[in-house]
């Protein structure tokens, strides 16, 4: 089964991609992560993805679809995981990453039980360069004006189903859950 998550940055995809992998048995693959894989590698995909992330721009179709085409034959369900703009502030604002093996953390949410040291494996927390305030609103800006229309093909074509993305991630990921055994 191939499952798309669609949201805007900051909406949880991340998140609730790595829970669904492990409670359904499938692999995951993230879009951002292929980018920052190709940008640590210097590819040729890498270099053009850095020259719109830098800006806080989504990066072309064309590329990011070169970048997914290997991983995905094409998906049974999408799912939209629906996150208000002031909550999608809030997160990235304070979203930290660490640098050695890319568990998230959140100054509120989800603080490290020491600050800048990752609770897992002892590495460096830092924020992504793109997650400063005026990046984050030009990203979703961007976001809702180029990615929107995703939401209503993939409604039309029966595959879209939306969920509440607001609250703790076990309460998306329960949503996100009932909502595919449905299905």
């Amino acid at each position: 089964m191939y499952i798309i998550l669609l949201g805007a940055p900051g909406a949880g995809k991340g998140t609730q991609a790595v829970m669904l992998a492990g409670k359904l048995g499938l692999p995951q693959v993230a879009s951002g992560d292929l980018f920052r894989q190709a940008l640590a590698n210097e590819t040729e995909l890498g270099k053009k993805a850095r020259a719109y992330m830098e800006k806080g721009q989504l990066v072309p179709d064309e590329i990011t679809i070169q970048m997914v085409l290997e991983r995905l034959a094409g998906p049974d369900k999408v799912v939209y995981i629906k996150v208000s703009e002031p909550e999608l502030l809030k997160r990235l604002g304070g979203r930290w990453i660490c640098r050695r093996c890319q568990a998230p953390y959140h100054e509120v949410d989800s603080p490290p039980k020491v600050k800048g040291v990752c609770d897992r494996c002892g590495g460096e927390l830092y924020q992504r360069p793109d997650d400063n305030v005026t990046t984050i609103k030009k990203r979703l800006e961007v976001y809702f004006k180029e990615t929107s229309p995703l939401i209503d093909y993939y409604q039309k074509a029966g595959k879209l189903l939306e969920i509440d993305g607001e609250g703790p991630a076990d309460g998306v990921n329960q949503r996100i859950a009932a909502a595919l055994r449905r299905e």
